[in-house]
Order: structure tokens, then C-alpha cells, then sequence
């Protein structure tokens, strides 16, 4: 310790020349190192955009409508009477994909919807309806629709109906099943069935009647706001939400002319699923992000989304126009006797609810999250901190409590995303990579670093032209 403080110091220097000089004015023995921080992309079209004069207005309009949109509970309907869906169209998550190409869950889940439909009456025969292009598929994202996990949703299945009371916009996602061996975990079991068939003749209606019944539409936004207050972070841990819903629905449920036994397991169901509130915060946070879409100039994400097989984004400044990779794989917790080897690449199309900024964005509300996708309570509070640092704003409406009410970081940039080479943090569930395995674990995840580069070269072409 006397030698250094008494000797003449050697320094090692990276980054701008100003520190550098300053010590070598000093007498000190200086070696520069040429070091950048790992950013994503062609150094041209970071700098691009960094120029275009449009971006500064166009993020602030993007994120500003994204905080500004509202969402309120308006009905439960049938998606075929909602999304437009003809006969023998399936609906999934993430950007487009064949059955080809199609992962384990995402598989299990279409032949699981097949036989639901009653379009197939045996898996083999299910196999071979899809294979030989007899069901069309289509993203949930191109019908202003959300699905977890495999996201499958068909013309029989109900679906909230939300809609932003500033844009007049509606938003759609269908009826959370619970966890375990389900149909959006790539489950298609005489259970999955039999209780997709109770939705549909009992839960369903049951909800349409109570939700118009109400005299005031349920504040979903004002939901998702409290439970960042009460433990949750609105992907993976979703109890005081789950609780809040059963507490606002349940006097319009008891009062629906049904039988009791019917109500009651309705009320049984909502309140043993403590994923019930997932499938409404993410249609709220699609009608806020489909308020930012095509704003010329912007490079906020609006969407992230996964098919099991790759992973895809969409951004404010580019419309509908997909940028894709490889889907990753999840790193946490695994059920039973599961591991790594049983986990199929991130799917759904829940990554909504980190793309507008809670989430794996706002771990730091959720400490208890850890015990569900893996990692410390000290990792929790840094990734929030982190992805301040990738996002353009802060939303006042979802605060973080543990960080000084802070709002949550909001409106990931892809500028900011190639700048630093950081990438934003998603925490998701994980499905088995064999088809009717159901889900295995939770964890935690990253977009791969493609979707980013191609949203990035996507965007510099675009201000080129401006």
C-alpha cells in the first residue's frame, strides 16, 4: 500500500482522451487502451440514426401514447365473432411460422386446438390435417391479439375484449387456463380438453354475462398499476392481480343467471389460478403499444414476440415489419425432475408486457419473483436499474416502489439497445420441448442480438430516404 501511494502510479486508460491527458500532464505514466463498449450493428447505421433529426420528436410522440392509452374490460366474446376467424384458422404466437418449422409446444398446442374444434379426432389425424396445409395460421399480432406461451387460439375460444378510451382502439387475448399441463404449455390431454370444453361452455359465458352486466367497465390499466404496489410485476407473478380481477368480477358473477354449481366454479377456478390476471394485462399493454405504431422516425420496439422456434420484434418507425432470430432458451427453475435438456426456445407472445415496461422490466417491484424464474433479489434490483438505460421514458403510472416510486422503464429504443449492447430482460414460463409435455419450468431470457441489428439497419435505410 506505501509504494502505491508513494510511487509514481502507472495508469491504464480507457475511453476518451481527456482523462488520459490529464495525468500525463501530471507526470504519470499512461497506456491507452483502445476499448468500446460491445454495441450491435453496422457503426454506420447507429450513427444514422443518432443524426436523424426526426427521432427526438417521434420517440417522445411514440412513448407519450404508449403511457397515454387506457384500458378498460368491455366484453368476453368468441374469437370468431372478434378476431374475423373462418373456419379452420389457428391463431399463435410470436411472428409468422409453418407447421414445418414449428416447435414441440407450439405443435402441441395446434393439434390440442384441432381436436377441440373438432376437426380431428385423433392426434395422428390432427398431425396430418396440419401438415398438409388444411388449417391456415396466423400471428396473434396481425388480429390486435396476445397469447401467452403458444399463444393458439381458435374460432370457439373466448377472448377478453379490451378497449383504450383515448384511441378508440380494442385489444384481444384469450382465457388463462392455469399452470401445469395446458393447452398454451403444448399439453393436448383428455384433461387440457376437458377443461378447454368447461371454458368454452361454462366459463366463457358465465364472465360475457357478468363483464356486461357491470355498471362501470373494469379499469385493467388501474389494476396493473396497483399490483407493481402489492408484490407483482405483471409477467410471471400475477397473485394480487389475479385477486384484485376476482374482487371486482365476483358480485356481477354471483348475480348471472346460471346454475350455482356453474358459478361456483367459476369463482373456484379464477380464484385457484393465480395466472388469471396475465391474459388481461397483456391485451392492455398491446392497446398501448399499437397507439405508438407507425410513427415515422421513431425506433421504439412496439412489439417482441416468440413462436418457439425464433424470436421477433416490430417497431414504431417500421409499421408491421417483422425483424427475427433464433429464439433463445431460458436459464432458471424447473419442476419436478425437469432440466435444461427438456426445455424447448422461448414462445409466446407475453414479452408484451416487458415491451411496455413491467415485467422482467420491473423485477425490482416482485423480489419474490426469484423463487419462481431463478436468480437473487440483488439481480432483481439491478435489471430494473439496467434497463433504464435502454428505455425512453419512465411511466408515471407504474411505479416501482422499492426504488423510490419511480416510474418503470418504458419504450425500449433500439438506438439505445446498439449503443450499449445490452439487451432487454424478458422472465417467462418454459414449455417442454416435446409436444403434450406441458410446462417444465420458469426462467429468465434475452431477444437474440439479430432482431435488434435488423431493426437497426431497417430503421438507418428508412432515415436515409426521409
Amino acid at each position: 500500500m506505501r509504494d502505491l501511494l508513494f510511487g509514481t502510479p502507472t495508469v491504464v486508460a480507457a475511453g476518451v482522451d481527456v482523462f488520459s491527458d490529464a495525468l500525463r500532464a501530471q507526470g504519470a505514466d499512461v497506456h491507452d487502451v483502445d476499448w468500446r463498449p460491445p454495441g450491435l450493428g453496422d457503426p454506420a447505421d447507429l450513427a444514422t440514426l443518432a443524426l436523424d433529426r426526426r427521432r427526438a420528436a417521434a420517440n417522445r410522440t411514440a412513448v407519450e401514447r404508449v403511457m397515454a392509452a387506457g384500458s378498460r374490460l368491455v366484453d368476453v366474446r368468441p374469437a370468431r365473432d372478434v378476431l374475423g376467424l373462418p373456419d379452420r384458422t389457428l391463431l399463435h404466437a410470436g411472428p409468422p411460422i409453418g407447421w414445418d418449422d414449428a416447435s414441440g409446444p407450439l405443435r402441441g398446442a395446434l393439434i390440442g386446438a384441432c381436436l377441440f374444434e373438432g376437426w380431428a379426432s385423433t392426434v395422428e389425424e390432427a398431425e396430418r390435417l396440419l401438415a398438409s396445409g388444411g388449417i391456415a395460421l396466423d400471428p396473434c399480432h396481425h388480429h390486435r391479439a396476445v397469447g401467452p406461451m403458444a399463444g393458439v387460439t381458435s374460432p370457439s375460444m373466448w377472448t377478453w375484449c379490451l378497449e383504450d378510451p383515448v384511441t378508440g382502439g380494442r385489444a384481444f387475448c384469450n382465457l388463462n387456463e392455469g399452470l401445469g399441463k395446458v393447452l398454451r404449455m403444448g399439453a393436448y390431454n383428455d384433461e387440457v380438453l376437458a377443461r378447454l370444453r368447461w371454458m368454452r361452455d361454462v366459463l366463457g359465458p358465465v364472465l360475457q354475462a357478468a363483464v356486461r352486466s357491470m355498471a362501470d367497465p373494469l379499469d385493467v390499466k388501474a389494476v396493473l398499476a396497483q399490483m407493481l404496489q402489492m408484490g407483482d410485476e405483471g409477467h410471471n407473478r400475477n397473485r394480487a392481480g389475479s385477486l384484485m380481477t376476482l374482487r371486482e368480477l365476483s358480485p356481477a358473477v354471483v348475480e348471472v343467471d346460471a346454475p350455482s354449481s356453474d358459478i361456483a366454479a367459476v369463482l373456484r377456478f379464477i380464484g385457484g389460478n393465480e395466472h388469471f390476471f396475465l391474459n388481461l394485462g397483456m391485451p392492455t399493454a398491446k392497446l398501448a403499444l399499437d397507439a405508438a405504431r407507425d410513427v415515422p422516425g421513431s425506433t421504439m420496439v412496439t412489439v417482441m414476440s416468440r413462436n418457439g422456434t425464433e424470436f421477433g420484434i416490430q417497431t414504431a418507425g417500421t409499421g408491421d415489419r417483422w425483424f427475427t432470430g433464433p429464439a433463445n432458451t431460458p436459464v432458471g427453475l424447473f419442476l419436478g425432475d425437469y432440466g435444461p435438456d427438456d426445455a424447448n426456445p422461448d414462445i409466446g407472445d407475453s414479452a408484451i408486457m416487458e415491451t411496455y415496461g413491467v415485467g422482467g422490466f420491473t423485477m425490482a417491484a416482485a423480489p419474490a419473483i426469484v423463487r419462481f424464474v431463478g436468480g437473487t433479489v440483488p439481480d432483481a434490483l439491478a435489471t430494473t436499474e439496467r434497463m433504464y438505460q435502454l428505455t425512453l421514458a419512465e411511466n408515471p403510472a407504474m411505479q416501482v416502489p422499492i426504488l423510490g416510486f419511480r416510474g418503470s422503464p418504458t419504450g425500449i429504443d433500439v438506438l439505445a439497445v446498439a449503443r450499449t449492447g445490452w439487451l432487454p430482460q424478458i422472465n417467462t414460463g418454459m414449455a417442454g420441448r416435446v409436444a403434450g409435455t406441458g410446462q417444465v419450468g420458469a426462467g429468465l431470457v434475452q431477444p437474440p442480438r439479430e432482431c435488434f441489428e435488423q431493426a437497426l439497419a431497417a430503421l438507418a435505410a428508412e432515415a436515409r430516404v426521409a
